[in-house]
């Protein structure tokens, strides 16, 4: 009497009945229109979270809600900075109920896995090197090499006490807010549809260049092309939390070098 296990075993060896193969389900994934929708949602999301905190600190001065007082309170140094780090909780949260509703992973859709420092040390070159020519071409062409209203922002948030949390919110919540929606959403979507690797990149860098319309066409194409630097490392490494790294970095030292070392 044969038992079960050994009944299986010939089964395996027998060419007539070849062993079961386990193919694992592939990930579910928002393809093209699924993550452009979603992607419009989320940046709404980071929208009201932003203006959220502007319309809250128009109502605790007692001031009129009207589009008066919100532009007037949101020029303010520590209030913009507050604006941007509470669109990032706004944002996390839409983010996750996009991925809860394909009953993903957040961690595995979002890649949020550390890099290696082989990995970092070559992005943070590759960065360098973009700034680096952006600086010497704004230098050639008579240009600032930071925008003026955001060197006026910063040095007034240093002279009005707002420079700690200027740093966090430039260098710390708005990485973070971007980096989930362009390298993170929207970069897995669209690179599971017919746009492929390339024209996720593409197409993520160009929403995200949109996302700082406040810029002038030059400082936009620089935008740009660090946002392909970015795409490109996002999909070598496979790590959302390297772009994240890198767009801190950059930030970071914008920040520094305007507020305490830009004269």
């Amino acid at each position: 009497m044969s038992l079960p296990n050994e009944s299986l075993l010939m089964d395996s060896l027998n060419p007539d009945h070849p062993p079961l193969v386990m193919t694992p389900a592939p990930p579910r994934v928002w393809k093209f229109w699924g993550t452009a929708l979603w992607g419009l949602f989320i940046f709404a999301a980071m929208f009201v979270g932003q203006i959220g905190a502007i319309l809250l600190l128009v109502a605790l001065r007692g001031l009129p809600i009207d589009m008066a007082s919100i532009q007037s309170v949101g020029q303010e140094p520590r209030a913009l900075a507050l604006s941007v780090i509470t669109g990032l909780p706004a944002t996390l949260a839409a983010v996750w109920l996009a991925i809860r509703f394909k009953k993903a992973s957040f961690v595995d859709y979002l890649a949020l896995y550390w890099p290696s420092w082989k990995q970092l040390l070559f992005g943070t070159v590759g960065l360098v090197l973009i700034v680096l020519a952006w600086e010497v071409t704004s230098r050639s062409l008579g240009r600032e090499a930071t925008p003026g209203f955001m060197t006026d922002l910063l040095k007034s948030g240093r002279d009005t006490g707002a420079a700690l949390l200027l740093l966090v919110a430039f260098s710390v919540a708005a990485p973070m807010s971007e980096e989930v929606l362009a390298r993170g959403f929207l970069f897995r979507g669209w690179s599971a549809s017919f746009l492929r690797v390339s024209g996720a990149i593409l197409l993520s860098s160009l929403v995200w260049t949109i996302v700082h319309l406040q810029y002038d066409l030059y400082f936009l194409a620089e935008v740009f092309t660090i946002g392909l630097w970015f795409g490109y490392m996002r999909h070598r490494a496979g790590s959302l939390w390297l772009t994240i790294i890198l767009h801190a970095l950059n930030n970071m030292t914008a920040v520094v070098l305007t507020m305490w070392l830009g004269g």
